[in-house]
């Protein structure tokens, strides 16, 4: 019976401290210092914050290695509905799990200029990697230029590929009628 009795002393210990763990205060002391604890603020304290958390947990996101490579090398499309070359390029970055920008140039003026600066045409698909174009789809050139890059070549597991993102579309510039 000694033995039990100290058995739900320990149990009953456990679970307070639990529960009490998941308490947090913040609060300025006099000096306008940021205080935090586990213990409840003096009395004197007129702003304490508490926090209750419920156990442990950990933020997942996207994995290390592809934040650092669309930080440092944004992966951008050039693409339209020029038919199975720009269905191929989406397909190959969304399996892969490359999160990019597609941009239509047949609707956007200014993407217009830019792919024409880019390329010295306007032909579609064009991969841009950081500072890297491959103009025209090639699955091998796209995915070396990706590999350069240092992106994964496989998405995280359990992932589902992110949507593309799509750049806002400008007005197309009216062509001039004469009358």
């Amino acid at each position: 019976m000694k033995h039990s009795g100290w058995l739900v002393a320990v149990l009953l210990g456990t679970v307070v401290g639990v529960l009490h763990a998941g308490q947090l205060y913040q609060w300025k002391d006099e000096q306008g210092q940021a205080v935090y604890s586990d213990q409840a603020p003096p009395p004197s304290v007129k702003d304490a914050r508490k926090k209750n958390f419920q156990g442990s947990f950990i933020e997942i996101g996207e994995p290390y290695a592809l934040r650092m490579a669309r930080e440092k090398h944004p992966v951008t499309l050039y693409s339209s509905d020029c038919g199975a070359p720009c269905d191929q390029a989406r397909q190959l970055l969304q399996t892969r799990g490359i999160p990019f920008t597609d941009i239509n140039p047949e609707v956007n003026v200014e993407a217009q200029a830019a792919l024409q600066k880019l390329t010295g045409r306007l032909h579609v698909p064009v991969l841009v990697v950081g500072s890297d174009k491959v103009d025209g789809f090639e699955a091998n050139q796209w995915q070396a230029a990706l590999d350069r890059a240092g992106y994964p070549s496989t998405p995280m597991p359990g992932s589902k590929p992110k949507p593309v993102a799509t750049a806002t579309p400008a007005p197309a510039a009216k062509p001039a009628t004469s009358q």
